[in-house]
């Protein structure tokens, strides 16, 4: 429910507005300026309704002026309806000015309330929605936590902001730790859905006899100590958007009640007799090859074809080599102030063995070894030892490199010279190491001046 905060210094008013307007919303009431105040900065109420006149001065509207005064610094985001005497236009003139959003005359009519009310609330989701884009916008390289700013991850925060403005399905697919949960959560936080719950459930992680009563919930007695009824997840999901984890490790008889939902938006509780409307999006994610396991006969083929209407792939960390020095020196620096570490910075040496390593494990590794650099050493510079990565030889005017781009074309030159190195100096084998074309690596070759020895 949307809180609402009704700042009334008589109870029996007080009591009113919450008997007219509790079943639609959830109400907190402030009966002096100190409570209002308090409730105010906790930044939790959208629309707060305020009447002008507040103890010490109950029969004018001078605290009501001075806390709409103080607004922009309580409250920024919230607006204000003031409640004014029929007789006192110009009180509630002078509070539309002071920054009130709206205002409602006494007596109170509550059918007119809950108008004012509604496009109140409605101005207040539009304003955050284009506060949200706007902070998208300026992160540049950021979109709601993602980093990256490599053509494939530039390209897939696009689709990520398009994916969010439907409520089609959308099947996630990617290695382990590339981000998928992020991206899920990120299509939430800039859909229509964003006030709503984000309900994220493992579906590997759960034991499959407890998995459908999880999902769906259960009723009283459904089985041995089921002691009352459970809500299940979809449930807590409804208005909002729920997320299958590891979608490819679900048994073949949930994913048949999967489909059902997809299809019909209706569940039935374990043990229960009733149909359940939910109204929730469903974002799906795996790490398998969900087509295998379909000719495996390991998963259903309707249900791939349901939850794949919107595919996203999110690309290995090797796959965005642009990307692998930011995320380090964002991490490096957001584990050093979490454990008061001062400026920490990496080697040369460090920077180059980033650069060139392989990262199995995705962006997970990449932040674990930061946190393992981090747990190891005191120093204020983070070496290829610390991180447990392989160090890369440079040669003596490599390691008087300082910027970013010089580090950068030196690990991209070792990188050529181990592939050579690794593959005898064979040119198709070492531009399938380096996973790019053999023009590609023939321009790098010239880049860098290697000259191949053909004996």
């Amino acid at each position: 429910m949307k809180k609402l905060l009704i700042i009334e210094d008589e109870i029996s008013v007080a009591k009113q507005l919450k008997w007219g307007l509790g079943k639609k919303y959830d109400i907190t009431i402030a009966t002096d300026v100190e409570q209002a105040k308090k409730s105010l900065s906790s930044g939790v109420f959208p629309v707060a309704t305020m009447d002008l006149g507040l103890p010490p001065h109950p029969d004018a509207p001078i605290q009501g002026f001075k806390l709409l005064e103080e607004l922009p610094s309580l409250a920024p985001h919230t607006r204000v309806i003031v409640i004014t005497g029929n007789a006192e236009e110009n009180n509630a003139i002078r509070a539309i000015s002071l920054g009130a959003a709206d205002f409602c005359a006494k007596p109170i009519d509550l059918k007119v309330l809950h108008i004012i009310l509604e496009r109140t609330f409605k101005i207040h989701e539009l304003e955050e929605a284009n506060r949200r884009l706007q902070s998208q916008a300026g992160q540049g390289g950021a979109l709601c936590g993602m980093l990256g700013i490599s053509p494939a991850m530039t390209t897939l925060f696009k689709r990520l902001s398009q994916v969010a403005r439907t409520d089609y399905p959308a099947l996630i697919t990617g290695s382990t730790g590339t981000g998928k949960e992020m991206a899920a959560s990120a299509i939430h936080q800039l859909s229509p859905r964003a006030a709503k719950p984000l309900v994220i459930i493992n579906c590997g992680a759960i034991p499959e006899n407890l998995l459908e009563s999880e999902l769906f919930g259960h009723e009283k007695g459904a089985f041995t100590g089921a002691a009352g009824r459970k809500i299940g997840r979809f449930e807590q999901a409804n208005k909002g958007t729920i997320f299958l984890d590891e979608i490819g490790e679900l048994p073949l008889n949930l994913q048949v009640k999967i489909l059902r939902f997809l299809q019909e938006s209706t569940i039935e509780r374990l043990g229960g007799t009733a149909t359940i409307t939910i109204d929730a999006r469903v974002i799906a994610a795996t790490n398998v090859n969900l087509e295998a396991a379909i000719e495996k006969g390991k998963f259903r083929a309707d249900l791939f074809y349901r939850l794949n209407v919107v595919p996203l792939k999110i690309p290995d960390l090797r796959e965005r080599p642009e990307d692998i020095l930011l995320l380090a020196n964002t991490f490096l620096r957001e584990e050093s102030l979490k454990l008061n570490r001062g400026q920490t910075s990496f080697s040369p040496a460090a920077i180059a063995a980033l650069s060139a390593h392989q990262w199995p494990g995705n962006v997970r590794e990449l932040q674990n070894r930061v946190r393992r650099a981090l747990g190891t050493t005191l120093d204020r510079v983070i070496t290829p030892v610390d991180l447990g990565l392989e160090e890369i030889p440079m040669e003596p005017e490599e390691q008087k490199l300082t910027t970013l781009k010089a580090a950068r074309e030196a690990a991209e030159k070792n990188a050529v010279r181990r592939a050579l190195a690794s593959s005898g100096n064979n040119i198709s084998q070492a531009a399938r190491l380096l996973e790019i074309s053999r023009p590609t690596l023939h321009d790098l070759l010239k880049k860098h001046r290697i000259i191949i020895d053909k004996q």
